[in-house]
Formats: structure tokens, sequence, C-alpha cells
């Protein structure tokens, strides 16, 4: 499902619902104000109201729209529950004050902490590391280490997305966390020097890059292609992925970098307890697995089964640097990446 240009409104009930405003405060109601753009999250909806009997009324669009909406409307705002991904996003959403605390002991005893709010303001509920995929053909010697990215060797080879997507601001933010403004400055400015053609594209087209011969080394987040093991993704055909190799990098060091995706309550949450009881179902077993199962990602809860295509990509050692710190050096990182001349 490709990410909405506009905000939708939709209900997930047993019958279709018009399209319109939704209501604020009503008993076994839920408003859901999402920037996960996935089919397969329908199944986390119906299941929930499912088993509680609670509506959710669901607006979607991107993270900024929805965030710059709930300023808008203020304490009239409609939203209990604000869903997005990326930590970046979290923390901005907490920054504009549109999310509120939770004290739920739950979600902190299931969400490790790491992948959580200090002020319980967010959580994680599924996560993707964002690894080193190449052509087994053109490399005999792949990258890893992300650091290793910036190495001479792998001049005109790598292919990465813009500086401006979220996923390339928090990497470099991880960076910064690691090793300093400086050394990740040279860390990008390596990579700039070793780009195979413009930054362009999403993660999927990264991958294409290896298949088609653009690129012999990208970057993705592991779902994209845990997704053409499970189903047929346009570009990557089985014969295809049997020539692309991967790395999870910097096993020997910090680990590999990852992704969140999460939530918290609106801070003028009208139907508060029912948003609680939401989030509380997300950490749930049940939940956790249908994020592996459906949309190819990490649980959050440690010890939640992966499912086939997601283990199939291998063990592997996961940063677990604070990622609200690092969500703290996307403007440092912006700035980098208009200093190296990051497209």
């Amino acid at each position: 499902m490709s990410r909405p240009s506009c905000l939708l409104t939709t209900a997930i009930t047993a019958a279709t619902v018009a399209l319109g405003p939704i209501a604020a405060a009503a008993e076994g109601q839920l408003n859901l104000y999402s920037s996960r753009h996935y089919d397969t999250d329908e199944r986390l909806y119906s299941d929930f109201t499912e088993a509680t009997g609670i509506t959710i009324n669901r607006i979607e669009g991107k993270a900024d729209e929805l965030i710059a909406r709930m300023q808008a409307e203020g304490a009239n705002s409609p939203a209990d529950v604000l869903l997005t991904v990326d930590t970046s996003r979290l923390e901005r959403a907490k920054g504009e004050g549109v999310l509120q605390s939770v004290d739920s002991d739950t979600l902190e005893t299931r969400i490790p902490a790491y992948l959580q709010d200090s002020d319980n303001q967010w959580f994680g509920f599924s996560q993707r590391a964002r690894i080193i995929f190449y052509n087994k053909a053109e490399v005999t010697n792949p990258p890893q280490t992300y650091a290793d990215l910036a190495d001479p060797a792998y001049e005109g080879m790598v292919c990465h997305r813009s500086s401006t997507n979220v996923y390339s601001q928090t990497l470099l933010a991880s960076v910064i966390e690691h090793a300093g403004e400086d050394a990740a400055r040279d860390w990008a400015q390596g990579v700039v020097n070793n780009f195979a053609r413009k930054p362009q594209g999403g993660d999927t087209d990264q991958l294409r890059g290896l298949v088609s011969g653009e690129c012999a080394i990208s970057i993705s987040n592991t779902y994209y292609f845990a997704r053409a093991i499970r189903t047929e993704v346009d570009g990557l055909p089985a014969d295809a992925r049997a020539n692309i190799g991967w790395v999870f990098p910097s096993q020997n060091g910090e680990g590999a970098h990852m992704n969140l995706s999460g939530g918290g309550v609106a801070a003028h949450a009208p139907n508060r307890d029912n948003a609680v009881k939401f989030l509380e179902y997300l950490a749930s077993d049940q939940a956790q697995q249908y994020f592996s199962a459906g949309n190819d990602e990490y649980p959050a809860v440690p010890g939640v089964a992966l499912s086939p295509s997601v283990a199939q990509l291998g063990l592997f050692k996961p940063d677990d640097v604070d990622l609200s710190a690092v969500a703290k050096n996307v403007p440092a990182a912006q700035r980098i990446f208009n200093t190296v001349g990051w497209e």
C-alpha cells in the first residue's frame, strides 16, 4: 500500500463506515492517528476490536502532517493514540507536546528500557535492522561495519537513500552518538565519495540496484528483503535474490543499527483508558508475533518468535544505544549531510 498523500479517515468495524470526521469521547471507541501504511496492520486492529469490543477509528497520514494536525487541534483533538515510524518522529511528537506520559506496568515490563521514552511518552513495538546488502558476484570482501562503507576500496559501488529520508538521518545520528560529530562528518564524506549514483528511491530501490548492476553495495532495512522472501516483490525475484548477500554490521562493536516503529497516548486523549489498553495490546505476544509475520519486522518484546522470512536472515547483535539520544542528533546529522554534499 502506498503512503497516502492526504489524510484518510476509516473505521475498523464489521460494516463499512462512511468517510468523515470522527467523534471525540465515546464509550467503546479509540481514535488512532497512524503513519504506518501497511495493509497487514488491519489484522492488528481487527483482533484488538474482537478482543475488547473497542472500535478503532483511524486517520492516516504522514507523520509530520499528523503531528501538525494534533498541534492545531490542541485540547480539542480527538486523537487518542499516535503511531509512527522512527524514533526521531516519536521524539518530535514528544517535543511538540502532543503526547502524554503513561503509567503501565505491562508496558514497563515488556518493552525494553532502551526502546521506550524515559518519560513514558512513547514505546517501541517493532524494529527493523538497517543492514548492508551486496552483489555476491561483484563483492568478495563486503563491508563488515558501517565505517567500512567509507573505505576507498568501495569507490563507485555504494547506493543509498537521500539525506532527507528519516532512515538516512537516524543512521548518521547513530554514528554521531557512537563516534562524535567530527568522525561522523568524515564517514559521511567517505560514503559520498563511494556513491555509485546519486541518492534516489526507497529501500526496495536500493535492493533493485543490486539486481540491475547499478550498485554493488547498498543499505536497506531488513523487512524490505524479508518481504521479498515471503511474497513476490517486483524486481526482486528468487533467482536475483540468490545473488544478494547481507551483513549485519558491527557485530564485534556496537551492533546493527535498529529503526523503531512505536506510539504513544495523545496529550488530550478523550478515550485515554482505551488508548492505554491498545498500547498494552501492541505489546502482547499475539500482536508482537503479527508484527513479524504480517510485516516482516522484529518484535520489540524479547523472546517472541520470528516469522520464517525474518528468521532466514539469521541471528545478530542489535545496537542497544538509547534511541532517544540518537533522535536528538538528527539536526546535527542534517547539517553534516548538507556540508558533505549528500543529496
